[in-house]
């Protein structure tokens, strides 16, 4: 079961990933296509990039990646700063989504400049999580944030936090 969910993982990273990153060029040939069917065209491609392929394979990628955090009991604290990169990658996802609901409208465009930044943000958020897995570097909390991982540190982080008297 591991290795089919593992399986199942690297593909849908795979789609999820390449997809993000045709996204933001299919987004700038906006601007190349005058108004009528190859405007369509473009409009149906990019609309099946992201709703039928990309948020598909980032919903497979995020479930079997949850499955396998219990199943091989992975609480590095590497994986956490994996995980930090995972919800940027999320949080891009969304953001490609705003820009297509806005993208097709008539007077919707994407500049070169947006395009160059968004795909330069997917590949460095790609290509810092696969190293990230790969390297599994050593990461020390007490280094940066001191206590964070010890028991009852988010009480005493809340304490000067009180509940109101009625």
């Amino acid at each position: 079961m591991t290795v089919f969910l593992k399986f199942a993982h690297l593909a849908a990273i795979a789609i999820w990933s390449g997809g993000l990153l045709v996204l933001p060029f299919l987004f700038w040939q906006r601007g190349t296509v005058a108004d009528g069917p190859d405007l369509d065209r473009l409009h149906r491609i990019t609309r099946f990039v992201y709703v039928g392929m990309t948020s598909p394979a980032a919903v497979i990628a995020i479930g079997s990646g949850t499955a396998l955090i219990f199943l091989q009991a992975t609480f590095q604290e590497w994986f956490s700063l994996k995980m930090v990169l995972v919800g940027a990658m999320v949080m891009l996802h969304v953001v490609a989504g705003l820009v297509l609901g806005h993208l097709f409208l008539p007077n919707g465009r994407f500049s070169l400049f947006s395009y160059l930044v968004l795909t330069s943000a997917y590949l460095v958020l790609v290509s810092a999580i696969i190293w990230i897995v790969l390297a599994k570097p050593h990461v020390d909390s007490n280094d940066f944030a001191p206590g964070v991982f010890k028991p009852g540190a988010l009480g005493q982080f809340f304490s000067d936090i009180r509940t109101p008297t009625p």
